[in-house]
């Protein structure tokens, strides 16, 4: 065995033995809930709640944007040659995951900006009473509301689909892949997001419409992690070596404790009680699904980089 080999048998026994940063999980979790937000923000409208001023759909635009930015700001700290990141865009290549989520994450944003025009705060109104006229003009033309919803929705599902292809995409991992990768990720975004925004919605049927389609997101989300585990573990020995990482290897109490159990069944357990009015809605069920959801991509990116094709047997 040669020293390289040594050093990564080693690295699957200790942990340790690697650094590992927090950039790239965190802009996987941001890019999953902002998809989560828009897909949310194109549904209310394009089912016309958005003619109620207290719709949170009017606040959820600027929310995504902030929070996206943020997002970059991490992946521009990851970056090597950030001197270079704007060459990115002079270029576009159909068969880069890369290439595709530079641009998606430019076009979102001006879906999101229109979808915040769609129904402007009061408190934003006020302050700046042109928006309130550029929102009059569009709410002129209903099925250009409508289409604004339906880019958004679909730029949505776009954006949290290509955070779990560009892992996947990575065929060096064999964690990474997974077809059901963008999937997970997907599902977990849009968990994430239904609980960020039944924290922040100030109507009481949208908090309970959200809690509501969060349960159905969780319960989704189990059955793909299931689906994800036994593609891997009927797969190749190397894809068995990875998900075993997860089932009962470094990574296995993490999992199970943090992205399985607090993550998704004690609170789906806690949100099913609320919507059948057995107990109050709380903002405890929405934190562990979305911490749930961080830590599912910290797992998932470290514990993809210590899955190895070395010694492989097919």
């Amino acid at each position: 065995m040669n020293e390289y080999t040594t050093t990564r048998h080693n690295e699957m026994i200790d942990p340790s033995l690697h650094i590992w940063g927090w950039e790239i999980p965190v802009y996987l979790f941001i890019g999953g809930l902002v998809a989560g937000m828009m897909i949310i923000t194109g549904y209310f409208i394009f089912k016309g709640k958005y003619k109620d001023k207290a719709c949170v759909c009017g606040v959820l635009p600027l929310l995504g944007m902030i929070i996206l930015s943020a997002g970059m700001f991490a992946l521009f700290l990851d970056l090597e040659h950030k001197l270079y990141t704007w060459r990115l865009y002079t270029s576009f290549k159909i068969a880069s995951p890369m290439s595709w989520g530079a641009w998606i994450l430019i076009v979102v944003y001006p879906a999101m900006a229109a979808s915040f025009f769609v129904n402007v705060p009061e408190y934003f109104s006020k302050i700046f009473p042109w928006m309130d006229k550029i929102s009059e003009k569009l709410q002129q033309h209903r099925y250009l509301i409508k289409n604004i919803g339906v880019i958004n929705m679909l730029l949505g599902g776009l954006l949290g689909i290509y955070t779990g292809v560009l892992l996947s995409a990575l065929g060096a991992r064999p964690l990474w892949n997974s077809s059901m990768l963008w999937l997970l990720f997907l599902v977990s975004g849009l968990s994430s997001a239904a609980a960020f925004v039944h924290m922040v919605a100030g109507r009481v049927d949208e908090r309970e419409l959200l809690a509501k389609a969060d349960n159905g997101f969780l319960i989704i989300e189990i059955f793909v992690i299931g689906l994800f585990v036994i593609g891997m573990i009927t797969s190749t020995k190397v894809h068995i070596q990875s998900a075993m990482l997860l089932l009962s290897g470094i990574y296995a109490p993490v999992f199970w404790v943090f992205v399985v159990g607090l993550g998704i069944v004690i609170p789906l357990i806690i949100q099913l009680l609320a919507v059948n009015h057995k107990i109050k809605h709380t903002p405890i069920a929405p934190i562990m699904v979305i911490i749930g959801g961080l830590i599912l991509r910290f797992v998932i990116v470290d514990a993809g980089q210590y899955s190895h094709w070395i010694d492989a047997a097919f």
